[in-house]
Parts: C-alpha cells; structure tokens; sequence
C-alpha cells in the first residue's frame, strides 16, 4: 500500500477541492436557542417543535399558507418617487433601497396579492419584514390603499399582515402622512361593508400600529408576537416604572382585550376561514324560533375557551 498516494493525497485534495456544502442546514431558535433541522422547520412551518416559537417567514411562504391551494396573483402597484427628500445618513437611501431590493427582489416592503380563502374572495396586503424592517413609506401606504380599493372592486375581503418597525425615517413627514391615507383607506372599506381583517405577526410596532393595524374588524395574532407603538426599554424610561412580564406580546395583548383571538401557523387558514365565513355567508332564518337568526350564535375561534352551559339563560 502506498501511504502517499492512497492516504495522504485524498486528504489534499479534499482540503482543497472542498464540495459546496449548503450553510444553512441548521437554524437557531431564537427562543429557546436550540438547533433545528432546515426539514424539520419546513415540515414546521417555521415553528419550533421544542418552545414553540414563530419564527419569521418569507412573504411568498406566507401567502401560500394563507390562499387556498396556495393559489394567488399579485397585483401590480403603482410606482412612487425613490427619494422625494434626497436623504441620506451613513449612507444614502436610494443605496439602501438597491440593496434590499437586491436582496428581496421586491420593489418595496408591501405586497399586494388576491386570491379565495375558503372558497370566498380575498384580497391579502402584507408588509415584508426583510425589506427594511418592513417599514412604512410611501410605496407601503399606497400598497395598503390600493389593496382596499382592489377588495371594494372585488366585493373581497381585505385581510391586512403587518410585521413591521413602523414609519421609514427616510421619507420623514412623507411616511407619516400614510397614516391618515392608510385609516381612510379602512374606512372606505367599512363604508362598503366589507370585512377588514388584521393578522398581526412579530413584530407590529410604531406608526403601523398606531394607524391601520389596530383598526380591523377582527384582530389575529400568531403566538408570542411583539404588538406595539414604542420599544418596551423607551416606555421604562418615560414613566420610570419596570413593565410587567410578556408586556407587548400576543398573549398579553388578548389577556387586555387588544386582540381578539391567538391562533397558530398550523391553525391560520382554518381560522380565517371561518372568520370570513361568519362574516359574509348569510345565515338563514328559523322562523320556529321567533324570527332569531342563526347569526347570534357563538362560535368560539382558536385559542378562546368553549362557551359553558353555565351562561346560558333559563328555560322559559
């Protein structure tokens, strides 16, 4: 056996002629920081098996879990200035612009598609997180009021997934001014009747939160999601008291009456579904029962407790 040539040489070629072995095959939880197999977490859906944290996932990933089938369009916005106030801090913000825009392939942070969830029509805005933290500019605010004028047009329901920092720095009062376009947008939505649904992801916070995020008619949230206006280290400054445990989260938030139901990745679709469902097939009427509809019946959604015999009136 030649030591040189059966041994040493694979073992040179090897260190130099490495394969391409993919980086990411492992992730880190960020809750509980143990380490799962990429199959694991697909198979998951990005939920992880042992703390059951929702970890953050992509918006194409998103869409398909939401629409039936996973079948959807996108709908084209219109374009916006890149840079009304030629901004710039260390670097300039058409520079940060080309490099998400790289790194997304998306135009902006929001994404407009339409599509049937539980066989009723649907139109879905979303913010994407990984576009500069998802924050809101003009592009988004325009996005969130062409999604509402698509479902007016539609006869759809508007389902709304923020998950962002808030307004971007970048285009100053700009941003701001989304706001208001934002909540008029909604309420032209309510003017036609038409359910507005929010689905609040981690995380949901600044000027998104305080405009069209908490204005829905049914408020959902994935588990363990950070829902707020400012960081939770600002407001221990500003009032000078420590906050209480879970402050800002999902949990919290349905405990204090912000949100109206908890609902896992796993139990999304089914749970909108019904949503949706309650909200625009008509009920038929029991005329035996004095003209009562069906509508008034209470039909518990994921996460909320079964109602109890206990609370129903008394015969008679």
């Amino acid at each position: 056996m030649n030591w040189l040539t059966n041994f040493v040489r694979p073992k040179l070629r090897a260190l130099v002629n490495k394969d391409n072995v993919p980086e990411n095959l492992w992730s880190k939880c960020p809750g509980c920081d143990q380490m799962i197999f990429h199959r694991d977490l697909e198979k998951n859906l990005h939920v992880c098996q042992h703390c059951n944290h929702h970890l953050r996932i992509s918006s194409d990933l998103r869409l398909g879990m939401l629409f039936d089938d996973g079948v959807f369009t996108r709908v084209k916005l219109s374009d916006v200035p890149d840079d009304p106030l030629k901004f710039r801090d260390r670097k300039r913000y058409t520079d940060r612009l080309k490099e998400s825009r790289a790194q997304t392939k998306e135009r902006d942070a929001v994404i407009v598609a339409t599509g049937r969830m539980n066989d009723l029509p649907v139109v879905v805005a979303l913010l994407n997180f990984d576009f500069m933290g998802g924050s809101m500019g003009v592009a988004a605010g325009e996005g969130i009021v062409a999604a509402a004028r698509q479902a007016i047009s539609e006869q759809a329901t508007l389902i709304v997934n923020p998950a962002s920092g808030g307004a971007r720095m970048q285009e100053g009062i700009l941003s701001l001014m989304q706001m208001p376009r934002t909540i008029i947008a909604v309420q032209e939505l309510k003017e036609a009747s038409l359910p507005y649904i929010v689905l609040l992801t981690d995380p949901t916070t600044g000027g998104v939160s305080a405009s069209f995020a908490m204005l829905g008619d049914v408020h959902v949230a994935e588990p363990g999601a950070t829902i707020g206006f400012a960081g939770r280290r600002v407001i221990e400054q500003t009032v000078r008291e420590t906050l209480p445990g879970g402050f800002q989260t999902s949990e919290f938030l349905r405990e204090h009456g912000m949100i109206d139901c908890i609902a896992s990745r796993g139990e999304l679709r089914e749970t909108l579904g019904r949503i949706i469902n309650l909200l625009r097939v008509p009920r038929p009427t029991d005329d035996s029962d004095g003209g009562e509809s069906d509508e008034t019946l209470q039909i518990p959604l994921a996460g909320d407790a079964e109602p109890s015999d206990e609370t129903a009136p008394p015969a008679g």
